[in-house]
């Protein structure tokens, strides 16, 4: 059973992970797939949606995230599990900026 610190742990770098993304249209790699990825952050950074597709398969990835007080985060997956979104933000990796 996962404890509260785990938890803590996964959404920290769930978190850190998301704020690396560029906001917008990239395109990257997850788990050796290549995927599209678009980031919408609302101006007071409190709202983060993304949608992400694999280019040329059928696997998808869709939540928003809502940002509270005290620093808690509600993360709500669209028709997908909460891990299958950690997953896919923690570990994609969107080219490089000016890269063909």
């Amino acid at each position: 059973m996962a404890d509260q610190n785990d938890a803590t742990v996964i959404m920290d770098a769930f978190l850190a992970a998301l704020d690396r993304l560029p906001s917008g249209y990239s395109e990257g790699v997850f788990e050796g797939r290549r995927y599209g990825a678009t980031l919408n952050v609302s101006p007071d950074r409190r709202r983060v949606w993304l949608y992400a597709e694999e280019l040329g398969g059928a696997d998808r990835v869709s939540f928003n995230l809502y940002r509270l007080s005290g620093g808690r985060s509600a993360l709500k997956p669209c028709e997908m599990s909460s891990a299958q979104v950690v997953g896919f933000v923690v570990g994609y990796r969107p080219d490089a900026i000016g890269s063909p």
